[in-house]
This record gives C-alpha cells, structure tokens and sequence, in this order.
C-alpha cells in the first residue's frame, strides 16, 4: 500500500463533531479510526490509564493499530498480517497472547463500569483475578499475555476497540461478539460496538458460559 494513498484515507475520530453518512461511508474501502483519548474518566481522575487509539480499517477489518498510553510512556502496535509489539521507552519487545490456564486465569475489565450481564457471565467462570483498568489498554494485556479475557456487555464504539483489535488479533487472540462473529468496522450505520468478549486462546471455549 502506497504512503500517498493512506494519507488520502478518510479520517473517522470520537471528536469530529459531525460524521459522514452512511451512504457516503459504505463505499469506503479503507478509513482511520482515531480516539485521541480514550479513557476519559481515568484521565479526568489523574489515573494513569488512558490511551491515543488510531487504526487502519481495511474492508472492514483493523490492519494497523497503534495505542499508546502517554502517562505511562507505553506503546502497543501490530499490523494484521504481521506481528505485536510492545514498546517501553527504548525497549521493543514482540508480545503474543497464551493459552488458558484456570490456575492463573486473569480478566481484565473496567474500573467504573460494570452491568448486570457482564457480572452474570463472569459469575460462571472457574476462580480467576480482576484487574480493573481504563481505556484500550484491556485488550493490549491479552495481547501480551498479562491477561486472559476480557469481557464488555455495555455500549463502546469502533474507535474505541479498533487498533486494540489489530494488537490482539497479531498476538493471537480475537474480539468476537456473543454470537462469534469477529468484530467489524465501519459495516453498518452507527460505530457503535455489540457486546463483545475479547481473549488471548482461540480454543477456549468462551461460548459455554453465556
């Protein structure tokens, strides 16, 4: 893919205060998908858990991802066909998911926001930690193997899991939603996201406890 050309893609952010139609959109074959900041809560409270998101959506799948979490000096990019990367400071190192392990098993999830579905699903899971954090870092944890799962029932938007898709779908995990379809982007009207549930081993079946 030409440079030239990815300059010239259509940019879609969370802070555009007004987005194109979808009859003009469903004719985009690639667009940026750009959150400035994601994890606005946690970065009104002086957490250190918030994130610049920007993706590259081709056909409607994230080819390239990047997110970076300026507090922390910390970035996450991949692209679709390729690798993971996790950088911090000047040290690069290449990150993939892992398979299940129930003695160790780790779900990450939001500090502020938790619905009633989302505590049923995980009331049927064998005994596992919680670790609460904001923004798109959750799946980047999966993708680097700190985590396992990830589950989110209530309302985000494309821009707000896009590039963090990409990471995690490089490192060898996925974001499905209930019904098992892998997520997609900029297909339909709205941007908002279904309920999904991201995880780092494909041969787990996640399906048995909805």
């Amino acid at each position: 893919m030409h440079s030239d050309s990815i300059r010239h893609f259509p940019i879609i952010s969370e802070e555009y205060p007004y987005f194109p139609s979808w009859d003009e959109r469903k004719n985009w074959d690639h667009v940026w998908l750009v959150d400035p900041l994601d994890g606005t809560r946690e970065f009104i409270k002086g957490s250190d858990d918030y994130t610049v998101n920007i993706a590259l959506i081709e056909f409607g799948v994230p080819v390239l991802g990047v997110v970076y979490a300026p507090a922390i000096n910390t970035l996450y990019y991949a692209t679709k066909y390729s690798n993971a990367f996790k950088q911090v400071v000047n040290n690069k190192i290449k990150i993939s998911s892992k398979e299940i392990n129930f003695e160790s098993f780790t779900v990450v999830g939001s500090k502020s926001w938790r619905d009633q579905e989302t505590e049923m699903y995980l009331s049927k899971l064998p005994n596992y930690t919680f670790k609460g954090m904001g923004s798109s870092l959750k799946p980047c944890l999966i993708a680097e193997g700190a985590a396992d799962l990830y589950v989110r029932f209530g309302t985000t938007c494309e821009w707000d899991t896009a590039a963090s898709h990409c990471i995690l779908s490089a490192s060898g995990g996925e974001i499905f939603s209930q019904s098992g379809a892998i997520l997609t982007y900029n297909q339909k009207e709205d941007f908002i996201n279904p309920p999904f549930i991201a995880v780092g081993d494909l041969n787990w079946n996640w399906k048995k406890y909805l």
